[in-house]
């Protein structure tokens, strides 16, 4: 009986950790016990892969770059995803074509940078890079190129430095790049402030062989060269003395009163009626008025001639020497330059620019009105009925708008070797207007949309073949197709109380104008589009949300 009561005592457990339910069960080998040098870490190095070396210590920061980053070879900010495609750009396509191909592209899906042109171990003084290029995006700006024109310059004068990774930033009045050297470093921001604006493509045009020198292969320019470069450009004077001007704004004037009809007395009383006013604009720019009263005041003397001329009974177009004073009046630049920034994209700035539109056509409709309004009441016989009859003067009416083209060229501020350019183009665009507007007797929306395409496919040929800006090329030649009539019937229709026939007049001026610079621009895209240069590649528009 002892014996079988000890039995049960041997298949006692000898400890607790028999007890587990872990415990391996009997008749299975118990597995020894783990060796002191033996891994614990399933992230462990398989037997046969060498040791790594031991990583140097790092600074205790969050911020600090890694032990393999080098600034001279750092990797792109993000990769390309494998699905996308590789896209890449020829150094034989204009470097304008070339930065607004990447300026549209997400920052992940840019090519890789190319190396700097500069091979100095210090790198680029960021700072002053930052600074030069605000200062050449102030003046482009500020002499009325597009937004995305503006980006595109300063994009590329940073990477022609060295400064890859930029993004800059325009809008109406304010300018700003930021610099992220890595992903491990702050990003730098500089901004400059807009204030003044003014019309000189002379300087334009230096400013953009300037960025042209500093993004080519074949010129080194260094920062203190480019820097006095650009002192030397704002130096420079404008090209025609202040006498000049106001007699071409007097022959702008003159020129589009015989392109609605006028005689050479109506062009000689327009001229004067339009100096006058760009005299009394002067003066009143002189004494720090707002541009929207100089506006007011240079609309007053020509409306005041013609009314003159209605009651001395003259056998006259009244309505002829308006409709001039109304052509130098107009701000088709700014009008071009809004809707450009609204089709590519940039709608802050090109409100602002139609906001500022409105309220110089405002204003010139406000110094038209009081005058056609005071001649009303003693009496002055201004029938809008007869002035609608086109005189049909083909040889005149071309020579009268290449005139005009010639005037605005020199009004704004051009080189004397694109005006001519200017005032070829501007008379083709008239010829062209006047087959479908008169001669087939078409619309004159759709004769001004198709006029204005191919002012601005024949601006943006000359443009690229000289690799400039297209602006010298467009502006001037568009002269002839404001709607300075469509103006004045509207505003003299107001002042007789006819409200409903002043403003449908009024819309269509507005639908004019907004088909010149659609044709402008759509004929400027069509160049880009179908005639790039060989090996670059087309540049992509955003998608648009389609409602969503």
């Amino acid at each position: 009986m002892a014996e079988q009561q000890a039995a049960p005592e041997d298949r006692k457990p000898s400890s607790d950790e028999a007890r587990s339910a872990f415990s391996a069960p009997e008749g299975v080998e118990q597995p020894g016990p783990p060796e002191e040098d033996a891994p614990t870490s399933e992230f462990a190095l398989p037997a046969g892969v060498p040791e790594p070396e031991p990583l140097v210590e790092q600074p205790a920061s969050a911020f600090a770059p890694p032990s393999t980053y080098s600034a001279r070879e750092a990797p792109p900010a993000l990769i390309t995803t494998a699905g996308l495609p590789l896209v890449r750009l020829s150094k034989d396509a204009p470097w304008q074509d070339r930065m607004r191909t990447m300026l549209r592209m997400p920052v992940g899906e840019r090519p890789v940078p190319e190396s700097p042109q500069r091979s100095d171990e210090a790198g680029p003084a960021v700072p002053r890079v930052l600074d030069l290029t605000l200062r050449i995006g102030e003046l482009l700006l500020a002499g009325g190129e597009a937004a995305e024109d503006v980006e595109a310059a300063m994009f590329a004068i940073c990477r022609s430095y060295g400064l890859d990774r930029c993004e800059p930033t325009v809008t109406f009045t304010l300018l700003s790049i930021t610099h992220q050297p890595s992903l491990v470093e702050d990003p730098v921001t500089a901004n400059r402030t807009v204030r003044r604006r003014g019309t000189d493509y002379t300087r334009l045009a230096a400013v953009h062989r300037l960025v042209t020198d500093m993004t080519s292969d074949d010129h080194d320019v260094t920062l203190e060269e480019a820097y006095r470069r650009l002192a030397e450009i704002r130096r420079n004077r404008h090209p025609y003395p202040g006498w000049l001007l106001t007699l071409a704004a007097g022959g702008l004037a003159g020129a589009a009163s015989v392109l609605v009809g006028g005689g050479v007395t109506v062009f000689l009383v327009a001229a004067a009626g339009a100096i006058l006013g760009d005299r009394l604009a002067w003066l009143c720019a002189a004494r720090g008025l707002p541009e929207f009263y100089q506006f007011v005041v240079a609309a007053m003397p020509p409306a005041a001639m013609g009314v003159a001329l209605s009651l001395l009974g003259w056998d006259l177009r009244p309505s002829a020497v308006i409709t001039g004073g109304l052509f130098a009046l107009i701000p088709g630049r700014a009008l071009v330059a809004a809707v450009q920034d609204g089709l590519t994209g940039f709608y802050i700035t090109a409100s602002a620019r139609l906001l500022e539109v409105g309220y110089f056509f405002v204003a010139i409709v406000i110094g038209v009105l009081t005058v056609l309004y005071g001649g009303l009441q003693v009496d002055a016989q201004l029938n809008p009925e007869g002035a609608l009859s086109p005189i049909e003067r083909p040889v005149v009416q071309t020579l009268a708008s290449m005139a005009l083209c010639l005037t605005f060229a020199v009004l704004l501020q051009q080189e004397r070797s694109t005006v001519w350019i200017a005032t070829v183009n501007g008379g083709i665009a008239w010829v062209i207007y006047a087959s479908i507007a008169v001669t087939a007797k078409g619309s004159p929306i759709m004769a001004t949309a198709v006029a204005a395409g191919l002012v601005g496919l024949f601006g943006q040929l000359i443009a690229r073949y000289r690799n400039t800006s297209a602006l010298p090329y467009v502006t001037a030649a568009i002269g002839p197709l404001l709607p300075g009539s469509a103006t004045y019937f509207g505003v003299l229709a107001i002042a007789q109380n006819h409200r409903d026939q002043g403003l449908a007049s009024i819309a269509k001026a507005a639908a004019l104008a907004m088909a010149i610079a659609i044709g402008v621009n759509l004929g400027s895209e069509m160049s880009r589009m179908f005639l790039k240069a060989p090996g670059a590649e087309a540049r992509r528009a955003a998608k648009r949300t389609r409602g969503f």
